[in-house]
């Protein structure tokens, strides 16, 4: 009998080998085809509008879904032996904790800390949208009342920009792009007189703190200081038709103004000016007196913010620095701080407090053109931007604000009350909203058919000496709205 090689047995134990497992694998295709075959039998018995091929795939799909579920279903059974093994192995060292093993403990423990985390962080997130939101509930349905006092009816074009006297005879500044600004009377609504010195549109309004003065800024790249002199008529007496702050309804485009004016041209007119400012190369859209009033600070398209002096009109410093046309400039009520905006997003704050020196901070808080910053009595700053949202700075922190005011439709030149601290914002979209400092909606001026503003409001001023008119309004439908804002102090509470 042949003896078989070496090499010839393990060959053949390795054919031997091959044929055991593909009989194994026929085997097992042979008990899936099996059972498919069954489950396809089955499906055929079935009454269902899916076709038989598709009703096919979704089995076979569920199966393979099953089978991974088995297999984690053996792989938790496998983790929690090798759990049971190491804390029969912790028992015997006596390093068991009561009440539950160490495994489960640690886990639960730390997945018991990371949700109480999570759920403290919702709380707090769901607790501050909640109280805002409930507070904008309870200034929708309050009792604040605002009511149309009187229409300032007059100029031939939108106004841009006004403004009210700081001494007596305390009187409403309005600024127009028909070249002219117009000084009222609040109790009467009759113009007492016009200034006609410029020769492009007047963009910007500002009464001198102790003097009988106005500043104006204008399109023909100059601004002008001229004095006034005015005679109060006598009051009349003003109907009643106080309306709740939410009265929206009935909304009508109209344009009641489009006609010319009677009476307007009845008041007398200021044609010179006492001082005209001429530095820039561009628009001047905006000027405002600095503290004391012997300085004035203007805006302009060319990009910068000038300081003169108002008595012998030199220019003290040119405040460089913006990429883009200045949009607005204020001035501290009561320190020499200077505020510019900018279409390039930013605000910028000048330092003049010290003479030997000016500094400058650039706040980037916005996305798109800032239209205004304002000063508060305090130590707030305020910023209104096209990009619908307005901000409340804090001058001694002026990294992050401190609440932030999201609205509907972009915000033009806004103002902010001297006792309430109410906030004022115009809107393109024709509404006028109040605020207070936290970011708590308070109410929203009426708007219909039958009075408020038909287009674009442009700017806002308060006034809280006047007893009948403390906040006015203008806009591009050519006149100016003031208003008596009554809003309880309740209503103001956090």
């Amino acid at each position: 009998m042949p003896v078989e090689s070496g090499s010839s047995a393990a060959a053949r134990q390795a054919k031997q080998k091959r044929k055991s497992h593909s009989l194994s694998i026929r085997r097992t295709n042979s008990t899936e085809q099996d059972r498919s075959g069954l489950q396809r039998d089955m499906l055929e018995g079935q009454d269902s509008k899916l076709p038989l091929s598709l009703r096919s795939n979704l089995l076979d799909l569920f199966s393979q879904i099953e089978r991974e579920f088995e297999n984690l279903y053996i792989e938790n059974l496998e983790l929690r032996r090798e759990i049971e093994t190491l804390n029969d192995r912790l028992a015997a060292d006596g390093q068991t904790f009561e009440g539950a093993d160490l495994a489960k403990g640690a886990l639960k423990t730390k997945a018991s800390h990371s949700t109480s985390q999570l759920s403290q962080k919702l709380k707090t997130t769901y607790k501050a949208s909640t109280s805002k939101i409930v507070s904008s509930f309870k200034a929708t349905t309050s009792r604040a009342v605002c009511q149309l006092v009187r229409e300032y009816v007059g100029h031939r074009d939108g106004i841009w920009d006004l403004s009210v006297t700081r001494t007596q005879p305390v009187v409403l500044g309005t600024a127009s792009a028909d070249h002219s600004a117009m000084l009222w009377s609040i109790e009467t609504g009759k113009c007492l007189l016009k200034y006609m010195g410029h020769q492009g549109s007047v963009n910007s309004i500002k009464f001198h703190p102790t003097e009988q003065m106005a500043l104006t800024a204008s399109g023909d790249q100059t601004a002008h200081i001229w004095r006034y002199m005015v005679q109060l008529p006598t009051p009349q007496p003003v109907a009643d038709i106080s309306t709740p702050c939410e009265d929206d309804v009935d909304f009508s485009d109209k344009d009641e103004a489009d006609g010319e004016v009677e009476g307007s041209n009845d008041c007398p007119s200021v044609r010179v000016a006492t001082t005209t400012l001429r530095s820039h190369q561009g628009v001047v859209i905006a000027a405002d007196w600095l503290v004391g009033g012997k300085q004035v600070v203007t805006a302009s398209w060319d990009r910068a913010a000038n300081l003169y002096d108002v008595e012998t009109s030199e220019l003290v410093h040119s405040l460089t620095g913006h990429d883009q046309e200045l949009t607005h400039c204020c001035t501290h009520p009561t320190q020499r701080l200077v505020v510019t905006s900018s279409r390039d997003t930013t605000f910028r704050l000048w330092d003049f407090r010290d003479p030997s020196i000016h500094s400058v901070n650039v706040f980037q808080g916005h996305t798109d053109t800032v239209t205004s910053a304002v000063f508060t009595v305090g130590d707030n700053v305020v910023s209104g931007s096209d990009d619908r949202t307005v901000k409340v700075w804090d001058l001694k922190n002026m990294r992050s604000p401190i609440a932030t005011i999201r609205t509907d439709s972009a915000v033009n030149r806004i103002s902010v009350s001297v006792n309430q601290k109410i906030i004022a914002l115009p809107h393109d979209n024709r509404q006028v909203r109040l605020f207070d400092m936290s970011g708590v909606r308070l109410a929203r001026l009426p708007r219909s058919n039958r009075q408020g503003h038909r287009r674009m409001v442009c700017c806002s001023a308060w006034c809280e000496d006047n007893t009948s008119c403390n906040l006015f309004t203008c806009g591009f439908d050519r006149q100016a709205i003031g208003w008596n804002i009554n809003i309880p102090a309740l209503l103001q509470e956090k």
